[in-house]
């Protein structure tokens, strides 16, 4: 009986301790999974920010671009690229009507305790059914950026004449397209003070377009107030000051402060009658104005049309050619000028720039923080010029940096050291090293790691698009490494792209968005600061604005943008690729191209630039090809050549005779222009190096052209030059180091009447007085009816063809508008008398290796048959043809195909 009691207290006692071993190694097992997932995680996920509530989003933090809506019934394609209420807006645009149908409440200096919190759909709904009675509203949005990479809509504020509304957009993210239909509504006035930023956020965050809109800041710079910002208004006809430092508060914040809830009411209760403040003071302009019965301008008309434009904005995301590029752009150019006095002479200090901003670019999108929050400018230019070694001298280096940055100018304090920079110090000591292979592969490996299957951030609906494009290109101009590629290949042509977009692409801001005023305030254009110091610089204008700066005419224009029914001169532009929205570099693209314009009546193309865009490298080349294309159709469908395929020495051929002509059926041999200047170039400078072969091969070319005879070093010069401008020459020596012995520039020789003295039908010029008589009659018969002069003993031998079609009809016709070289000016000439200087210039844009001939053929071609609505056509097909080629989705305002 003993044993078996003390037999089951043994089993107890073992029983006891397997429990409590049970428990001991699952409490350890808990502790190591807590552990590893905080080591699995970066610090910064574990905060649950609001926007991690959001059950969708419209504009994720992928290199895709951002979609706009689409309305039922429209085409899919171009539903993403232009604004889904274009026709209502235009439509507004084109009215003249100035009523404003405004029910305005009185002047409360106090606006009382009494508001509407709203944070539920119910309310929403509600809301959105008393909007739908009124005739205006008032709106304004507070952002918030630092803890986002592309922010998002905090707060929006409606006030209608009988009450305030507050918005809680972070409760309501998912249901604020029930306002969609309120705010698109061009029945219903909404008034904005400074509606830029505002449209695109509704845009971005809720696909909220604004229709029928009244700015008050357009009013202010109409009325040329001293200033017009919100506060200034506020205090100047409301009595109200303002904290604009609560702008930059953190509107995150739930409840918000009594303070913030004052300010954003403010912002939005006494937009109306400030509205209807303007609105008397535009009426009263218009009376006072209104003096000449001719003149159509109304300052309160024009408010309006303003306002409307702003509408047509469309959001789109920032594209780069690389991830951090403009960043890294931006840090060279303010960093070398004065601030802090960095040299960017060291290749590897600028490249620890471009891969820094690259990886913070990637960061921020993955943890959805704004770039600043993750690591400074001053931090990423002290790493670079540092290169610390180790964990601590990076935390030492990056809280150095930071020490000395103004937090008054950042907003919410930043952290003491970045979160992101904790997480991820391996990333950044990698980075620092001074070999780390291909970088793409490189950032392509860190993105697995942060967000692949055991990757060490949380997917989110923010960075999940990033993972999921990981193997293609971050967008569509970013030439990175393909699988089974060429590398050695890709690496020359991504350097080869470097070096063209470090040469050619712009190296400052195109568009400075400068305006120009009437005497009246009516807005005339927008423009660079060159064109406003030159009206300065002469006393023509006064300044009257500075920000940007903006001018005020002393004397009446020729002109005025309505007189020609034109919008597009008075809108603001934007430094970017048209085509795909690229921001770091930029090329100018005469959408006309240059063959054709430059031949244009004077009044179709002095002082227009509409057709002129901006577009990146990749885009620039996609529309050049597409150009390219179309004037070969050009060239069939007017039967007029693009290139002048041979030139050949006249008097070196027997074919020509003082009588006989051209022999029947036989075409000179000549030689291609091109060839021609390749072949005598090369012999020029490297001919005694040359392999005797190759040698033989390009003497060849160039004793075809002198029609097979022996050739000298006189003959390769002449040969060179031929068709060449003295611009061109000059050109040719800086860059190649040559010479010319045997040939002197000379000016342009005249007649005593001032006009060029040249040959005309059949593009030949000869020192030979025995030239065909079917090329002599034209010659005196052109001669007696434009005073032309013709001295053939002025003229070289030189004879150019390229249109072997029609090889008789040139040579013979009097209607023909060909071109004539004179070698001893380096020149083309035309046909019909040119005066004086200008002749001299104009004569000199064409080229023998270009389309200039061709392009003066067929404007002259559509002149005649069809006069200058043959010219306008003529701009629209080649409007269209760029459109189908780029399919453009960042236009300025305005543009359009069928602009006059």
């Amino acid at each position: 009986m003993e044993n078996k009691e003390k037999n089951i207290k043994v089993m107890i006692a073992i029983a006891f301790f397997a429990v409590i071993s049970v428990l001991a190694a699952t409490h350890y097992q808990n502790k190591r999974k807590q552990k590893k997932a905080r080591n699995r995680y970066c610090s910064s996920d574990l905060e649950n920010k609001p926007q991690n509530s959001f059950k969708r989003v419209l504009a994720d933090n992928s290199y895709n671009p951002f979609k706009h809506f689409k309305r039922e019934g429209t085409d899919t394609e171009n539903s993403l690229n232009l604004h889904p209420y274009q026709d209502e807006i235009t439509s507004l645009l084109e009215s003249s009507s100035t009523q404003l149908n405004y029910s305005i409440r009185d002047n409360n200096s106090d606006m009382g305790d009494s508001y509407i919190w709203v944070n539920t759909r119910s309310q929403l709904e509600d809301l959105a059914e008393i909007l739908s009675k009124e005739l205006v509203f008032a709106v304004d949005t507070e952002q918030h950026s630092l803890r986002s990479f592309l922010g998002f809509t905090s707060l929006v504020q409606i006030s209608t004449p009988k009450e305030d509304y507050l918005l809680d957009t972070i409760a309501l993210h998912d249901e604020m397209g029930i306002l969609r239909p309120t705010f698109a509504n061009p029945s219903i006035c909404k008034v904005f003070h400074g509606a830029d930023n505002d449209v695109l956020w509704l845009q971005r965050d809720f696909h909220i377009y604004v229709v029928n809109l009244f700015d008050t800041a357009k009013a202010c710079e109409v009325l040329s107030k001293p200033q017009k910002s919100l506060a200034y208004l506020l205090e100047t006809y409301c009595g109200v000051a303002t904290n604009k430092m609560l702008q930059r508060e953190d509107w995150r914040l739930r409840p918000l402060s009594a303070e913030m809830v004052q300010y954003a009411r403010a912002n939005a209760h006494y937009l109306l009658y400030i509205a209807d403040c303007l609105a008397g003071e535009l009426k009263m302009k218009d009376t006072d104005d209104s003096v000449d019965p001719n003149d159509k301008f109304s300052p309160l008309l024009e408010t309006i049309r303003r306002s409307h434009t702003v509408c047509l904005q469309l959001y789109v995301k920032d594209m780069e050619a690389s991830p951090g590029d403009s960043a890294a752009a931006s840090i060279f150019s303010r960093f070398s000028n004065g601030q802090g006095g960095t040299s960017w002479k060291s290749y590897e200090t600028t490249e620890l720039v471009r891969k820094l901003c690259a990886w913070r670019d990637l960061m921020a999108r993955v943890h959805d923080e704004s770039l600043r929050y993750v690591l400074s400018d001053q931090a990423i230019v002290a790493l670079a010029t540092e290169v610390p070694n180790t964990p601590t001298e990076i935390y030492d280096t990056i809280l150095r940096a930071d020490s000395n940055v103004d937090s008054s100018n950042i907003g919410p304090s930043l952290p003491s050291l970045p979160p992101v920079v904790c997480s991820h110090l391996k990333d950044i000591c990698y980075l620092l090293e001074e070999d780390m292979g291909d970088t793409n592969d490189v950032f392509k490996q860190f993105l697995q790691n942060f967000l692949g299957p055991n990757g060490s951030c949380p997917l989110s609906i923010y960075n999940y698009p990033l993972l999921s494009k990981v193997s293609s290109k971050p967008t569509k101009r970013l030439a990175l490494r393909q699988n089974g590629g060429n590398s050695r290949k890709q690496v020359s042509r991504k350097s080869s792209r470097e070096l063209f977009v470090q040469k050619f692409s712009c190296k400052s801001p195109v568009y400075h968005n400068c305006r120009i005023f009437a005497s009246d305030g009516r807005l005339l254009c927008y423009c660079d600061r060159r064109k406003i110091e030159w009206y300065l610089h002469r006393d023509l204008a006064k300044v009257v604005d500075n920000d940007p700066l903006a001018i005020m005419l002393l004397f009446e224009p020729k002109g005025r943008p309505e007189d020609e029914d034109n919008d597009f001169y008075i809108q603001s532009k934007k430094n970017m690729c048209v085509g795909c929205g690229e921001r770091n570099h930029y090329l100018r693209y005469r959408i006309i191209p240059s063959c054709y314009r430059v031949h244009f009546p004077e009044h179709l193309k002095s002082h227009r630039s509409h057709d002129i865009v901006l577009l990146c490298v990749d885009c620039h080349e996609i529309a050049h090809s597409a150009a390219e294309k179309y004037k070969k159709q050009v060239s069939a469908e007017f039967e007029i050549p693009l290139f002048i395929r041979k030139v050949f020495d006249l008097g070196q051929h027997e074919v020509i005779t003082e009588t006989s002509g051209l022999v029947e059926d036989h075409e000179p041999a000549g030689v291609s222009p091109l060839q021609l200047r390749t072949a005598a170039m090369a012999l020029l400078r490297h001919g005694p190096r040359m392999p005797s072969k190759r040698r033989e091969e390009l003497t060849l070319i160039v004793r075809a052209y002198f029609g097979g005879r022996e050739v000298s070093d006189k003959d390769l010069e002449t040969a060179l030059l031929v068709g060449m401008s003295p611009q061109e020459r000059r050109r040719l020596e800086k860059k190649r180091g040559l010479s010319f012995k045997y040939n002197v520039e000379n000016g342009n020789k005249s007649n005593e009447n001032g006009n060029i003295v040249g040959m005309t039908d059949g593009l030949c010029v000869s020192e030979d007085r025995n030239l065909p008589k079917d090329m002599c009659n034209g010659v005196r018969n052109n001669s007696a009816n434009s005073d032309t002069v013709v001295d053939s003993s002025i003229m070289r031998k030189t004879f150019v063809t390229g249109f072997e079609e029609n090889f008789d009809k040139i040579v013979k016709s009097e209607q023909e508008s060909d071109w004539v070289l004179d070698t001893d000016n380096d020149n083309l000439r035309s046909r019909k008398p040119l005066n004086g200087t200008a002749a001299s210039k104009y004569i000199q844009k064409v080229s023998l290796l270009g389309h200039g001939p061709h392009g003066k053929q067929v404007v002259e071609h559509l002149l005649k048959e069809y006069g200058e609505d043959g010219i306008r056509q003529f701009c629209q097909r080649w409007r269209q043809v760029f459109v189908e080629a780029i399919h453009p989705c960042f236009l300025p305002a305005g543009w359009d195909i069928m602009h006059r």
